[in-house]
This record gives C-alpha cells, structure tokens and sequence, in this order.
C-alpha cells in the first residue's frame, strides 16, 4: 500500500512539475537580445533653495528620484532662515533606443526642468543629450544622442494585450542598470485620477524609483509600452504598475520629432461621471456615458448644439462608456475634423456634427527646452512660482495666476504638479509671487492651506499642509 502511494506521488509531482514547467516563460533570451537597448537617463537640475543637508551622499540621486517622484517631501527643502544658494539636484530613470541614430523615449517627468541629459548606454558609453520634446499630458518625452548604429527596440501592438499575459520590464531601479522585472498584465484601458488622455495598461511588475520612462515588453521581445507610475504607500512596488500604451507614445513623439508640438482635439466641454442616481434621473437604464455639465461659449461643442445636461454616448463611433473615456476620444481625433456625437437629451437620442477643435493650451504642455527659465526660490510648501506671461495669460482667457516650474516637499505630496497653475489661495486670487509667498508668512506650522489649481481646462481646490522642517 505504502509502495503505491509513493508511486502516485511520484507521478503527481512529476506530471504537475512538467505541466508548470510549460506554463512558466524563458526571459534569458529576451533580456540578451533587448537589454543593449534600454538605457540609464541621468539627469541634473541647478536649483534656488536653502540647500540639501544630504548633497553628496551615495544614494542622493535615487532619494530625488524616490521623494520627487512618489509624493513625498524631499530632503532638504525650505529650512528656517538659512540663506538661498543654487546647488545641483540629481534624478534618475530608465529610457530604449527607438532607432538606430540615436532617438530614445522616456518619460516626461523624467528630464523634467532639466540642465543636462546624460544617457549611459549598456556598454557603459555615455552621451549628453539633447531634448527634442516632452509632452506632460502623455508624459512622454523623446531624446536625441549623437550615435549610430545603436541597437533599437521592436515596437508591438499593445492592443493585442490580453490580462494575464506575461510582461517583462528592464530598467535602472535605484540607479541598478539593465534590471529586468516580471509579472502579468492586470488590466487594459486604465483611467487615472488627472490622467485622462491615456489608457494604462496595469501590471503587476516589479517598478521601482528609476524604472521610470523603461520599456514594458511582450514575450516576442516588443516594447508594448513605457513604464511612467506606480501606486505606492510605501515608496516602492506593490505589484500595482502602469505604463503608457506604445502607440500612445510613438504618436505623440512623432509628432514632437515632425513639429516640435502636440495637435490634440479639443471639445470645450466640462464633464463629470453618470452615478445611479443620475441615470434614474435622466430614465437611463444604466449609468454609461458623459454627462455635460457646462459648455464653453464659442467653443466647438457649443458651436455643434452640445448643450449642458446632454449625455454622449458615442463620439466619432466609439462609445462612451464612463466620462473617462471622453477627453481619449477627443484627444485622439485631428482638429478640424467634423465627427458624429450620440447624445442622450431628454429622453431621447440625438445625432449631433461638431468640428472637433484644437486644444489652446497644448503649446504650454509641450517643453522643448528649460534654459532661460526664470528660477526663484522654493517658498514654505515646496513650489517655485513664476508670473505669468501676457500670451500665458491669453491662452488662459484673461485669468490671473501664478505658473508652478516646479514642486516638491508638501506641494508634492499634495499632488500640485509642474505645468499647474494656482489661481488663488484660501479663496483670495493671487497675481504675483511676492503675494503668494507673504500669505504663506502668516499660516502657523499644521495648519492646512486651500489653495485653488487650474490644470488643463479643470480647476481643483488642493489642501496643503504647511510643515517647516526645523
């Protein structure tokens, strides 16, 4: 009895061990062909502050990268009354060869505002690079080196993605070149809070501060996209990652390499999602679609009969099914194409043409270069401010602000990002740096600031704890 019962074991586990063995993919050969083409992206900021208590430590680039990139504040920010000085700061990502002379994506936060791009090769040659263009919205940016015969990257169809699908990432994760990483693909098409132009694709790969801007690869060895974010409490991975679709960032750096700009569509709608209640409300059966809760006048959505209160189904043949879906339609559509729009009104459904629109402020998204910048020191919360210019302000239809260069410390943490531009602080406008930084004078330690952010065309209200570091 016994002698059977080990022989049943026996053949279980080697017939399990077979089986799990055919389920398990080989990466050897996708690490050797594609790692010469993942490079190491260094990159250094001069910066107005009080000084960084942990300049020239070991590990200070892959701190910036981990407190900037993450939300948290960053050492070494505002601290009493120590004198401004200008000193380098230093952050680090990931990036591929997308041809053979030398182009390379990554992301945009990645050289965000920076003053030198030092892209290291996996043979361990080293090129400065110049920045041909960054888009913030997509956070994608294309680099140039002065190389050729460089390895490039095969580009796949991220649309053939299926969830469960292996995936693999190679990058710099603290500043450790050429890392590959594995894991499944845990969903397709995701909307995240402000980042509505791109459907991420989720995985659960391991992606640490410094994968950022690497390639996210099928089991044929194609890049099926670019590794930009992760949800964290901690600071590093918890198996939730997201990267850009592939053809989502070779648009766009297409379009950066033909004219230095981004043409997207532009509707002049603001939306917000369909709740149950809602729906009940509008004798809908379900709780798909856009429903438009203002139009801006003149725009191409009020030009085409859009009204507020519509609810729209379907734009140029795609369905909306959550108001998420919405700005990728628009996005994706060339400005001045007219297109069909489905529309729930009253009850009934209604077909509407509208002359899709060019985006107006896609111009400021769009950073070809951050030399000549106007710097001024990083105030109590962590921002750098500037004023804005006439044609800033032209583009934002008259409106008074101030533009964020950029954030760190409590700003960050509290989601105010570069490119951000604050209209008001505790419900008082602000026109000028000097003003803004003489009301952050009299808040106390722990007290939280209301301070109102316009980003692309939404405006937010984002609290900000004041916290001085002693």
């Amino acid at each position: 009895m016994i002698k059977k019962i080990v022989a049943i074991s026996a053949f279980l586990l080697a017939f399990s061990g077979t089986a799990f063995t055919k389920e398990l993919p080989d990466f050897t050969e996708l690490a050797e062909k594609q790692g010469p083409s993942v490079v190491n992206i260094s990159v250094t900021q001069m910066v107005q502050g009080n000084g960084n208590p942990f300049a020239g430590m070991p590990d200070d680039e892959q701190f910036n990268e981990l407190f900037r990139r993450f939300g948290l504040p960053v050492p070494g920010g505002p601290r009493g009354q120590a004198p401004q000085q200008e000193f380098k700061s230093q952050s680090l990502g990931s990036g591929f060869i997308i041809s053979a002379d030398g182009y390379i994506l990554t992301n945009a936060h990645v050289i965000n505002a920076a003053d030198e791009v030092i892209v290291k090769l996996s043979d361990k040659r080293e090129f400065k690079a110049k920045i041909i263009g960054s888009d913030r919205r997509t956070d994608v940016a294309l680099l140039k080196i002065d190389a050729s015969g460089l390895p490039k990257v095969s580009i796949g169809d991220p649309n053939q993605l299926k969830v469960g699908e292996w995936v693999a990432a190679i990058g710099s994760p603290f500043g450790l070149e050429n890392t590959m990483t594995a894991g499944i693909v845990s969903a397709k098409g995701r909307a995240l809070p402000q980042e509505n132009f791109v459907p991420f694709i989720q995985t659960d790969v391991a992606i640490n501060p410094g994968n950022s801007g690497g390639p996210l690869f099928n089991l044929k060895g194609e890049v099926v996209g670019v590794n930009s974010q992760i949800y964290s409490r901690s600071g590093g991975s918890m198996g939730l990652s997201f990267a850009i679709p592939i053809d989502v960032a070779m648009d766009i750096s297409s379009q950066i390499k033909a004219s230095g700009k981004i043409s997207r569509g532009w509707l002049g709608v603001s939306i917000q999602e369909i709740t149950k209640d809602l729906a009940e409300s509008f004798g809908m059966k379900n709780t798909n679609g856009a429903l438009v809760a203002g139009v801006e006048k003149n725009g191409p959505a009020d030009k085409g009969g859009l009204g507020a209160g519509d609810v729209i189904l379907k734009f140029d043949g795609k369905a909306i099914n959550s108001s998420s879906d919405l700005p990728r339609a628009v996005g994706g559509v060339k400005p001045g194409k007219a297109v069909n729009v489905e529309v729930l009104r009253k009850g009934a459904t209604k077909t509407l043409s509208v002359a899709v629109g060019e985006a107006p402020n896609d111009k400021e998204d769009v950073t070809t270069s951050s030399k000549g910048a106007t710097k001024t020191e990083v105030n109590r919360v962590g921002l750098i401010l500037n004023e804005l210019t006439p044609q800033q302000k032209k583009k934002l239809n008259g409106k008074n602000g101030l533009l964020v260069t950029d954030s760190q410390g409590a700003a960050a943490l509290a989601g105010v990002r570069r490119g951000d531009v604050v209209l008001g602080i505790n419900n008082t406008e602000v026109t000028t740096v000097e003003q803004f930084n003489k009301t952050l004078t009299s808040v106390p330690n722990g007290k939280t600031l209301a301070v109102l952010v316009l980003r692309g065309e939404s405006t937010l209200y984002v609290p900000i704890k004041v916290n001085d570091t002693k």
